[in-house]
Order: C-alpha cells, then structure tokens, then sequence
C-alpha cells in the first residue's frame, strides 16, 4: 500500500480538479478539506472521493463555476443558496457568514441548500472552532436509511458535528457507520461488513455487502435503540432541509446517480463563547472536563479512555510524518485519473 505526503496528495487533488474546470479557490478548498480527512484516519471522507466528484463535474451533474449567494439575512439569520456549486466551497463561505453572524449577535445561523457534498462536516467545524467559536455542523443526505420499524430508506446518514476550541471534537452520522464505509468496502470486494452496519431489503440486520446496498443503513443505536438514531436523522433533516426550503429525504440526489443533482442541505451555527466568558476560561474549563472523563478507569479490553477526536488526532500526527497510506483500488483510481486529465500522478 502506497504512502503519500499530505502536501504531495493535496498538490495531486488540486491539479485534478482544476483540469476538471474547478476554479483555484474551490479546488483548493476542496483539496484540503478530503486530505484533511485522510490525515484523521476518515479515509472514507478522503480522496476516494475525488473521481465521484470528477464524474459529477464532467456529466455536468455539478457545477464547477457557482460560487453561491445570499438569499436572506435577518439579523443573526442566514439563508444561503449554493447554486448546485462545489459544496466545500458553499461550506467554508457559510462557515464565514456564522462566525461573522456570531461576533455580531452572539450566535449565527446558516442554512444552505442547493449544495453538494462537503467531505467531513469536523472540517468545517473546525473552521468555526479556530475563530474561538462553538461550531455545530448538521447535513442532511441521500436516502440510505429506513426509519425506525421501516425497511424502505426515507432519509440519510445526516452527520451531526460539535466543534470546540480545544481538546474534544464530536463528528457522527446518525447511522452506526457512514454510507462511505460501506461504500468502500465495496469498492475494495469485501463480501462481508461487520454485522451492526446494515439491514438487508426485508429490514434484517446482515453482514453481507451486497445485501447491504440493497437494504438500508442501521441507525445509530442499533437493533434494540435505533430509535435514537432515526429520530435525530430526522431532527437533522428539519434544521437543514425543512426549515431552509430545501430538498428533504427522497427529493435529495446521490453523488453516485449521474442525470440528478444532489441538491443537499447543509447548517452551520456558530456561538460566540467571549459572549459568556473569555476564551482563556473556557479553554481552561474544557481541559479540566476532558482530563476528568479520562480519569475514569478503564473498561475490560480497553488500555485508556479517550475523548471524542482524540484517535484522530493522534492519527493525524503519525499520518503527517509517515504519510497517508492509500488502499489499492483508491490508489488506481486516482492513477486513473492522473491519466485521463494528464496530471502528474501522486509521488509515493
């Protein structure tokens, strides 16, 4: 399995989407956000995404040239089209209006619809964070999942994320994997996925991948609560699609369909924590919570307790030094499109 430098793969993404007509901010906002998802260890957010998204571009599903507008701006309130554009670039431009929104009022909330998918929601998150924000991302997403007592899929994966400035990062979807998992599982002719991931086309949970696909994703809390999980998709859905007029449930597109647009909606909150304490405070307190969860001794089977992000991170750093290793079939891929757009391929 190859290994790439994070700057060699994040030069290789950029020059490919510029060669599929991707002006050079979007394309380096787009690079950045699926490199940086590798680097976490999130490699089903990665760059095994970037020939979905060339294909997007080249049938014209998605359009490389939309840089998005303001629909509606009532105080702390915003309504934002992303013009069926690139939908990193939709992202970190809502990002900003929050985190604006936010100094001004304290909190900023930011509906976009209209949008294309946006690699890992922690990404933008992040972005809110390092402006000494509370940052919440929600998404809603093709259907892939049935609701609880269902067996037809009605939502999506609908990731919620919680970012913080500072040692605790939460980013799920509201299944008990992402679609992308099994998606590349898939991809890398695995027959089999742990059982917990996915309900076969009766609404029985299987380990089969290809009955997978044909079913339905678990929701988050498995077969005994994944009621839970189904009913936060469907809080997602209101906060993005619903209350921001955009596509809901069966109306939203696949990314992997070519002939439709995706057409999902994304929400962005930022709240401003100088509006309750300085930053230093909080910074302070966050860390006395963290060390206090891991105080806990650990259960059976487990060395220590960690913290939500904290196995990212700590993927991260050895990623940055050692390089992000590629699986086969991504690695072809990517070769693939080296040659059919005539880029120099990644430098392993």
């Amino acid at each position: 399995m190859p290994r790439i430098l994070s700057d060699e793969l994040d030069r290789f993404v950029r020059e490919v989407l510029a060669a599929a007509g991707v002006p050079e901010e979007a394309a380096g906002l787009t690079s950045s956000a699926l490199v940086a998802a590798n680097l976490r260890g999130v490699d089903s957010h990665g760059v095994r995404l970037l020939p979905v998204y060339v294909e997007q571009l080249q049938s014209g599903d998605m359009d490389a040239r939309a840089k998005g507008k303001i629909l509606s701006e009532n105080h702390a309130c915003l309504l934002f089209d992303a013009e069926n554009g690139i939908g990193q670039l939709a992202a970190a431009q809502c990002c900003d209006h929050a985190v604006r929104l936010s100094r001004a009022f304290g909190v900023g909330f930011v509906i976009a619809r209209n949008s294309n998918h946006f690699g890992a929601a922690a990404y933008w998150g992040t972005r809110m964070a390092s402006e000494g924000q509370v940052g919440i991302v929600l998404c809603n997403a093709s259907r892939l999942v049935a609701p609880w007592q269902g067996r037809e899929p009605r939502m999506g994966t609908n990731p919620i994320c919680m970012a913080v400035p500072g040692p605790w990062l939460l980013d799920m979807s509201t299944t008990a994997v992402a679609a992308n998992r099994i998606f590349a599982a898939i991809a890398a002719d695995a027959d089999s996925i742990p059982r917990g991931w996915a309900l076969d086309a009766a609404g029985a949970p299987t380990s089969n991948s290809s009955e997978a696909i044909k079913g339905s994703l678990m929701p988050l809390g498995g077969e005994t609560a994944g009621h839970k999980g189904s009913g936060l998709a469907a809080a997602v859905e209101i906060l993005c699609a619903v209350l921001g007029g955009g596509a809901m449930a069966g109306e939203v597109g696949s990314m992997r369909e070519r002939g439709r647009r995706v057409g999902v909606s994304q929400s962005f909150l930022a709240i401003d924590i100088e509006r309750f304490m300085p930053l230093a405070d909080f910074k302070a307190r966050l860390e006395r919570f963290v060390t206090d969860l891991k105080s806990a001794a650990p259960a059976d089977g487990f060395e220590e307790v960690l913290a939500a992000g904290e196995p990212e991170w700590r993927t991260e750093q050895e990623r940055l030094r050692a390089g992000i290793p590629i699986p086969g079939e991504v690695w072809q891929a990517l070769l693939k499109l080296s040659l059919q757009l005539g880029v120099n391929e990644p430098h392993a």
